[in-house]
Formats: C-alpha cells, structure tokens, sequence
C-alpha cells in the first residue's frame, strides 16, 4: 500500500503543528519551510486539514495556524483514510473496464489488505508521532528558517 503525496505532505504538516510552543501559531508558509515542501501544496494540504477540524487558522496580528484538540489526538489511520478518499487499489471500472469485474476475487482481497493496512494505522495517533526522537528533530526543523 502506498499513501499519496498528498496524505504525507498533510501527515508532515500535523506533525510539524503538533510540536509548535503553546501560543506560537506558526504560518502556512512557515510549515512548507520546515518540511521542505512548495507553499502551494502544503496550502492546499492545510486547507483540508481545517475542513476536517484537525487545524484551526486565526487571521490577523497574532493569528497562524494550531492544531486543534481533535488535531492532536487524531488516529493516523482515521487521517489516512480521510485524506485518501474511499478510492479502491484497483480501477475495476475504468475505461475500459475490467472484463474480470463480475466474478473478481482480487478486488475484494485487495480491499481488505488496505482496510488491514488502515487499520494498523489506527492505533497511532498524532502525539505518537512526535514523541521522542521526532519531536525534537521536527523542532529542529523549524529553526532552519527563523521567522
């Protein structure tokens, strides 16, 4: 199973917002620094973030971005599937179609490995992530680029 660049860069995102000191809400721009990543994708990855109540943005002097409580405590694999879509392994009904689509065994054991491999996820949630080791270094990161 692989993720989307879409779903790491929003994962790195979460991560990075996790371990900003209480009351230094950092900027878009500040995040895409950090993790390396153009401004217009981790916009776009922010952006949804707040749609599903993970990251709260304040306007004005003294506004950035947070995580929000649900932010913090979000299962990574809850995340994941969010972020993904309900888009199957396999494209069955593309164009054209797969002659196989009836009578397929592999399209629903394919779906259970990526429910199974969601589910492995679901466990973790963000604060996990940044525990240390990864805390520090993601703390670190921020440093590359004073504000």
């Amino acid at each position: 199973m692989r993720l989307t660049k879409f779903t790491d860069l929003a994962l790195r995102a979460v991560m990075r917002l996790a371990v900003s000191e209480q009351g230094t809400p950092l900027t878009t721009r500040q995040v895409a620094e950090a993790v390396d990543v153009p401004y217009a994708h981790m916009a776009k990855a922010i952006s949804r973030l707040q749609h599903l109540g993970v990251v709260e943005a304040r306007r004005g002097r003294g506004g950035g971005l947070g995580l929000t409580g649900l932010g913090r405590q979000a299962s990574v694999g809850w995340l994941a599937r969010e972020l993904e879509g309900e888009d199957e392994v396999v494209a069955c009904e593309g164009d054209p179609p797969c002659p196989l689509r009836a009578a397929c065994r592999l399209r629903g054991a394919l779906r259970a490995a990526q429910e199974a491999f969601y589910s492995s996820l679901d466990p973790v949630t963000v604060s996990d992530l940044v525990a240390h080791p990864t805390g520090p270094v993601l703390v670190g990161l921020a440093n590359r680029y004073p504000a």
